[in-house]
């Protein structure tokens, strides 16, 4: 995907996260984070906005500490939200191409992994605010979920913090039924090692449509098809988890 399309679907997703947030209320649970209320959702989200959109904004070629989570509530909150959702696509929009700035999975440039990180990063906060909210979610379109597996199985899960590990080499397929997409994610003791195609043999398939897979790889929603050793989608499921700290 290029970098238009991502700002595009962060734009769409950021008015949708804000939609449904309004209509379920800052005190809804929500069900694909047990842990959080809305409220958490928006202040979560929005701080991941403005850090962000602070590395593009003012060129920090090296980490910088976001600014913490403000302490507003109901309509003030929402408001603080849209505000910085809308400076983050405002950013990126007018940012030159070449940009230079901090980034921490491999792209084609810092601007193209920023655009691309927050347009996923905001889908699944948009799913998190869909399921407090209830009702019929919004589609995630097949190319576009795709996408955000390459990130995760390729990106995420390459780098050392990964903790989906196994004590003997295991092998993991993943294939999107809606599309030609296969992922094959060989596990050891070391982090993931990822690739598109499928291997030979796999001691586990994981399959579903490429949006039912994206959610589920995501702990947003279970398996559609697992074959093979079920334990090693228990182990997706229990270690994979990708945390802010």
């Amino acid at each position: 995907m290029e970098i238009a399309e991502h700002i595009r679907s962060l734009d769409r997703e950021g008015g949708l996260l804000a939609e449904a947030a309004e209509e379920a209320g800052a005190d809804a649970k929500v069900p694909t984070c047990p842990e959080w209320q809305v409220r958490d959702l928006l202040r979560h989200t929005g701080m991941v906005h403005r850090w962000a959109t602070a590395f593009v904004a003012e060129g920090h070629t090296s980490y910088h500490p976001d600014g913490g989570l403000p302490e507003l509530d109901g309509a003030e909150l929402l408001a603080w939200f849209r505000e910085g959702h809308r400076g983050l696509v405002e950013t990126l929009a007018t940012a030159p191409p070449d940009v230079a700035c901090w980034n921490f999975l491999p792209a084609p440039s810092p601007l193209a992994f920023w655009a691309r990180r927050q347009a996923h990063e905001t889908t699944v906060h948009r799913v998190d605010a869909e399921s407090a909210r209830g009702g019929t979610p919004t589609a995630i379109p097949v190319d576009f979920a795709v996408d955000g597996i390459d990130e995760l199985l390729l990106g995420f899960h390459a780098r050392s913090r990964s903790r989906v590990r196994t004590d003997e080499p295991r092998v993991l397929r993943v294939r999107a039924s809606d599309s030609e997409a296969v992922w094959s994610v060989r596990l050891s003791a070391e982090p993931p090692a990822a690739e598109r195609g499928e291997p030979t043999d796999a001691d586990c398939e994981l399959t579903g449509t490429a949006a039912q897979l994206y959610l589920a790889l995501w702990n947003r929603g279970p398996f559609a098809g697992v074959t093979g050793d079920s334990s090693i989608a228990t182990l997706w499921r229990e270690k994979s988890a990708v945390t802010w700290s």
